[in-house]
């Protein structure tokens, strides 16, 4: 256990020391502001005060030991309160090192595979699961009943599922007037979906019930990690990318989707937040026209990037397997379908908030 073993009251700002040899440094108005006091909190957590109530001028008055805890007064409102210390050490720390883990073909040798039965029946095995898609963006279920409309209890087994303009699960199988290409037999380069939407599902399942066909191999390509290579060897391109938005378009008989995005987002710490690509799906450019070649140029150069043989993991979906990606991370494409035997494929989207809600409350059950 990491004890407090001293602080600093500078007035606008808090120095704490601890046991571990880390010292922190928290301002006044900070821990004003989170104040865990009934005054300041509802019993549900949520705050019964606005920004504008705090005087900017906020003061650490003066602070006491508490048990586990410092009891700090502020000026000029006298506002009193506990801080737990573990949550004081826990909130002052930096951010934590981000749990992504990029891949490439490699991954095919570890596959990240969980059974359907373990997954739906054990907290642990869901807990493994949804840590994979998390960190790899990108997990296979295997031994899920060949039923269709079995992927809509998957997607409940985490959160919610989206619904759109496809229903809330849709048909991936050859049609002989397909408002979509996943319904030839055409191979697909691979491709976030529906990047035409705002926001875009965040996660996307492929449930395969029917898999007689030749050909068809599914692959994925970790979209991160093709930024990541885009950044190192081409930094001029990952930057033209980062910062330009471009349009997206779907239309049919009785829909119109548009979105405007950059190819590839960061957050606000600089690191690769999203990638939305999609080929057959991105509209004209409108570019400043002196941007306009350097833009091809880059969008090139990405493509590339994602096309390299050494980024890609293929695998065939056979009858009750279902796969799951990260839709702002994780490209999916497929190889040409050959031959006359049947392939059927359901497909549907989720949000990703509500996966990483379950995570988090899986992880707090088991702690």
């Amino acid at each position: 256990m990491v004890d407090l073993v001293a602080w600093d009251n500078a007035g606008d700002r808090l120095g704490l020391s601890w046991s571990d040899g880390r010292c922190d440094t928290v301002h006044a108005l900070w821990l004003r502001d989170n104040s865990p006091s009934a005054e300041a909190r509802h019993a549900n957590g949520q705050k019964l005060f606005e920004i504008t109530d705090l005087d900017d001028t906020t003061v650490v008055e003066s602070v006491s030991n508490g048990v586990g805890s410092l009891r700090i007064r502020f000026a000029p409102d006298g506002h009193e309160a506990d801080f737990d210390l573990g949550w004081l050490r826990s909130h002052a720390a930096p951010p934590p090192a981000s749990t992504l883990r990029l891949w490439g073909a490699e991954l095919a040798d570890t596959m990240p595979v969980h059974g359907f039965d373990t997954v739906m029946a054990d907290a642990g095995a869901r807990h493994a699961w949804l840590i994979d898609m998390r960190d790899l963006g990108f997990t296979l279920l295997t031994g899920v009943p060949s039923e269709p409309g079995t992927l809509i209890d998957v997607a409940e087994s985490f959160g919610f599922v989206r619904e759109t303009n496809y229903g809330r699960f849709f048909e991936v199988r050859s049609d002989p007037e397909p408002i979509n290409l996943a319904n030839t037999g055409m191979g697909l380069s691979c491709h976030t979906d529906n990047p035409y939407r705002d926001p875009v599902p965040g996660l996307q399942l492929l449930h395969c019930l029917v898999g007689e066909n030749d050909g068809g191999d599914s692959v994925v390509v970790d979209g991160f990690k093709a930024a990541t290579l885009l950044r190192d060897e081409d930094g001029t391109s990952f930057d033209l990318l980062t910062r330009y938005a471009v349009p997206f378009r779907f239309a049919s008989a009785d829909t119109e989707l548009c979105a405007r995005a950059r190819l590839i987002t960061l957050d606000d710490r600089g690191e690769i937040a999203e990638v939305r690509f999609n080929n057959r799906s991105i509209s004209t450019f409108d570019l400043p026209a002196d941007v306009m070649p350097a833009f091809y140029r880059a969008y090139r150069r990405f493509a590339e990037v994602l096309q390299r043989p050494e980024l890609e993991v293929m695998f065939k979906a056979g009858p009750g397997d279902l796969f799951m990606v990260d839709n702002q991370r994780v490209l999916h494409g497929r190889k040409t379908v050959g031959g006359s035997g049947r392939r059927h494929l359901q497909g549907c989207y989720a949000d990703k908030d509500s996966m990483l809600s379950t995570l988090r409350v899986l992880e707090r059950q088991m702690s």
